[in-house]
């Protein structure tokens, strides 16, 4: 597991490269709203944060005393930061097929699937309502599954089979295939994660 220091040093790396970009590249590239002089407006899970440029700052609009944690604000900041034009290609690939993703196949898992299928496999409706808050579009994959933008660029697939008497309940997360052009599997592996803790944090509540 990365340390505080670790995001420490990833946070300052991508802004010192960030800087070299003008505000106006990194808004139009990145889908964000621009939401004020030199700041743009990130959606993310369920939150509005505000990002001003060019010191990197990170604010959370509905709750101003909130600091941002520093895995959030990586993923940001590294989404921001890929050199490609974004795109999305409409062809779906599952983790495994993320070029370089086979190392963190175990994180992922650990990270994302096995929670997710552990608190929603044999209770959809839950699944659907906790969905339902987050702001997923729901979709005809699996016994039930959501199509979910973490980042304008950045759509997900959560998709759930319920379990019966001869199997065990199971899950998936497709990626678009472009995300390999975005974020490294590793940052892939850590938002999957964040959109499945953020829905069971959701289920706690209903």
């Amino acid at each position: 597991m990365p340390r505080i220091d670790d995001y420490k040093m990833a946070r300052a790396k991508a802004i010192e490269e960030l800087k070299n970009e003008s505000f106006k590249y990194l808004a139009n590239r990145s889908g964000f709203n621009i939401s004020g002089q030199d700041k743009m407006e990130i959606p993310f899970l369920g939150s509005i944060y505000e990002l001003s440029y060019p010191d990197f700052q990170f604010k959370n609009r509905e709750d101003e005393d909130r600091e941002i944690p520093l895995p959030e604000q990586v993923l940001i900041l590294h989404y921001l930061q890929g050199k490609k034009p974004l795109d999305i290609y409409e062809e779906w690939i599952s983790y495994r097929e993320i070029p370089g993703a086979s190392f963190y196949f175990g994180p992922f898992t650990a990270r994302a699937i096995t929670p997710m299928v552990k608190v929603f496999g044999n209770n959809l409706e839950l699944f659907e309502k906790s969905f339902n808050v987050l702001g997923g579009k729901k979709i005809n994959e699996g016994d039930i599954g959501f199509l979910y933008y973490f980042f304008p660029f950045v759509p997900v697939k959560l998709i759930l089979w319920e379990g019966d008497e001869e199997f065990p309940p199971s899950g998936n997360i497709l990626f678009d295939a472009s995300i390999s052009n975005i974020l490294s599997p590793e940052d892939v592996a850590w938002l999957s994660g964040m959109i499945v803790y953020k829905l069971i944090g959701i289920s706690r509540n209903l």
